[in-house]
């Protein structure tokens, strides 16, 4: 059972009875695997954990459902809450709280090491976290100032003039610009979806030491079938905490990827999931023990409010939807789940 996580294309392998339901094995046979195999590890929590490098699982959301976890209950609100904090590019708390997400507080109230870190701005201030990278990463150019025609170029793509500069005695000018990164894979998905390049990325590292957290999903890459018309996504995430981390982020990333097919006029399909350092905290195992005692159930279904435009009915592509969502126009149907179980999350 231990091996069979990463080989999603059998039909219905170490014991579940259907496709469905297998959607959802994938996790198990994840926690299995750590269990088994992983080793023990410190880290700057002070919890220890058992980990094991590299992992990976991959849904079909077309046919097998979504990856929410059944064999406890999903905290779906404050998934898709974080999601539209995220899209809204949010750095505090607060927003968080109030569109249903309240994992955040901890980081950004209650972390010493934060709360001493000269570039937190009060109560509730997370630094620019996720979203802010995504909707708004901190681009510059310096480039020298005998250079006109790379200037001229700079300020064409939307960069604008800051400040001239002497860097050890040569001019050069400092050009700034905040990259929407997610609208741009939007854009490209849209008017070129054959591109290798569809992707954005949470981990900035002029901005590691002003974060409260930095990014652990931080890579996403979207991958067109323009003949096809389905839309898939690649998600790597450097770090994943098994018995809290996976279950939300696998949900709110296979959220994004259906609220970008709908905006950009394609059917989700493949979602690939991969972990650099898949690890479980010791005071978690209780948890996940109990998780494999639990049959799966088959999975739901994730609806999307009929407010928000599908680009392939109406032929009309309105990106600034990123903004407008609401946590109320996500939905899952024929959720089934095992009793809810918590554990606290290390900070």
């Amino acid at each position: 059972m231990a091996a069979c996580y990463n080989l999603p294309f059998q039909d219905a392998p170490c014991g579940a009875s259907s496709t469905l339901e297998y959607h959802m094995q994938q996790y198990q046979d994840l926690i299995k695997t750590v269990l088994d195999t992983g080793s023990w590890q410190n880290n700057r929590t002070g919890i220890r954990t058992l980990s094991v490098p590299g992992a990976m699982m991959r849904f079909d959301l077309l046919n097998d459902g979504f990856p929410a976890v059944t064999t406890k209950k999903l905290a779906f609100k404050s998934v898709v809450g974080e999601l539209c904090a995220f899209l809204r590019a949010s750095r505090s708390a607060a927003d968080f709280r109030a569109l249903g997400c309240k994992v955040w507080d901890q980081n950004a109230n209650e972390n010493q090491q934060w709360l001493d870190n000269p570039y937190r701005m009060g109560e509730d201030d997370l630094g620019p976290v996720y979203g802010v990278q995504w909707r708004g990463w901190p681009g510059y150019k310096l480039i020298e100032a005998d250079q006109p025609a790379q200037i001229a170029d700079a300020q064409l793509n939307g960069f604008r003039l800051v400040a001239p500069i002497d860097d050890e005695g040569v001019k050069k000018v400092l050009l700034y610009k905040a990259i929407d990164q997610l609208r741009e894979c939007l854009d490209t998905i849209v008017n070129n979806p054959g591109s290798r390049r569809i992707l954005f990325h949470g981990w900035n590292p002029a901005d590691l030491d002003a974060v409260a957290l930095p990014a652990c999903h931080l890579l996403y890459q979207f991958i067109p079938n323009a003949g096809t018309r389905e839309l898939s996504l690649c998600l790597y995430v450097r770090s994943n905490d098994i018995g809290l981390g996976t279950p939300f982020n696998l949900a709110e990333g296979a959220a994004l990827l259906h609220l970008v097919a709908r905006l950009t006029g394609y059917t989700p399909r493949w979602f690939t999931y991969f972990i650099g350092d898949a690890h479980i905290y010791e005071n978690h195992l209780d948890m996940v023990k109990e998780q494999l005692t639990r049959a799966p159930f088959p999975a739901p279904q994730f609806v999307i409010s009929d407010r928000v435009p599908e680009f392939a009915k109406t032929g009309k592509y309105e990106p600034e939807w990123l903004e407008k969502i609401e946590p109320s126009d996500f939905s899952l149907v024929g959720y089934q789940h095992h009793a809810p179980i918590t554990a606290p999350m290390a900070v």
